[in-house]
């Protein structure tokens, strides 16, 4: 773990700074979300902007199986640098949520290896490998359609989404209320399938937010663009 970057930097020294920036309220408050580390993520952006791009340090930090040294690494890493299978074999370490979350929307979406981990990582046995999949699909849905059978992802939404665990759970429907807001041509499917189907219907959701509930979300979503109600 002491290795020394070729900028001089060592991972002893950066994992000590981690140390100094513990805070048990933060740790708390983490845990609740199945994050086990103690840092502000500020602090951590913080530390990560004076650390600049270091992609040999960031792997090091990654190797630690540290939590908050990992999004440490992947605010400082370069995506580009990663291998296809270097990328698969981190999604699969990757447990906590946030460097989960972090490793796909800042690392993977950047990669050039992207769309072939999509659609292996889409049908993977584990469920959040598969949630990692749906992610970047959601990604394209929004962004890159072209070439999408987005009537089969609603299939396979409507057939699995239900009972699939949380977290891939949450990436499905993720993607069904994208599908809804972004085509309007599937809309009402999307629709019929979020009612019919129930996830997080009664999820918690503070003043102001928008519901994770895709009806829910798809409605006030598509309000906003059009400037609207609608019916």
């Amino acid at each position: 773990m002491a290795g020394t970057t070729p900028t001089g930097t060592t991972v002893a020294e950066v994992m000590a700074e981690l140390a100094a920036l513990e805070d048990p309220k933060a740790r708390a408050v983490n845990e609740r979300h199945g994050d086990d580390h103690g840092v502000n993520l500020g602090k951590l952006r913080a530390l990560a902007k004076r650390l600049k791009t270091q992609a040999e340090l960031a792997r090091l930090l990654w190797r630690t199986d540290d939590t908050a040294a990992r999004l440490l690494a992947l605010l400082i890493c370069r995506p580009k640098a990663f291998e296809r299978d270097e990328l698969d074999v981190m999604v699969r370490e990757a447990r906590a949520p946030k460097v989960h979350d972090w490793l796909v929307n800042y690392v993977v979406k950047k990669s050039p290896h992207s769309e072939e981990l999509r659609t292996a990582w889409s049908a993977d046995p584990d469920p959040v490998v598969a949630s990692a999949g749906w992610a970047l699909t959601t990604e394209r849905v929004a962004k890159k359609p072209e070439g999408l059978d987005l009537p089969g992802l609603l299939d396979i939404i409507e057939a699995q989404m239900k009972d699939a665990p949380d977290r891939l759970q949450w990436a499905m429907n993720h993607c069904l209320a994208r599908i809804g807001i972004e085509h309007a041509e599937h809309r009402a499917r999307a629709l019929d399938i979020g009612e019919r189907l129930e996830v997080l219907k009664d999820y918690p959701t503070s003043p102001g937010c928008t519901s994770p509930f895709a009806p829910a979300w798809i409605t006030e979503m598509v309000r906003r663009q059009q400037g609207a109600t609608v019916p």
